[in-house]
């Protein structure tokens, strides 16, 4: 069976957002966007995802927490 994987690029600032927070990290209906499109990756049946970040990568990493591959984008 193939293994289904997503990539998901979470690098960007929010400069727009005028917030110091990444945008990725701006709660919907209780959840961070992020953690909104991880689990929209999960239902569509990916067992492998990669999240791209940048702007405040630790951060993300501490909210999003393990079970997730992360790759830092760089200027």
């Amino acid at each position: 069976m193939n293994k289904v994987k997503a990539v998901i690029l979470a690098a960007g600032k929010g400069t727009r957002m005028k917030s110091d927070l990444p945008k990725v990290l701006h709660e919907v209906k209780g959840k961070t966007m992020v953690e909104h499109v991880i689990e929209a990756a999960k239902q569509a049946g990916a067992t492998d995802i990669c999240l791209v970040i940048g702007h405040g990568a630790d951060l993300v990493k501490n909210i999003v927490g393990p079970g997730v591959t992360y790759v830092e984008q760089t200027e």
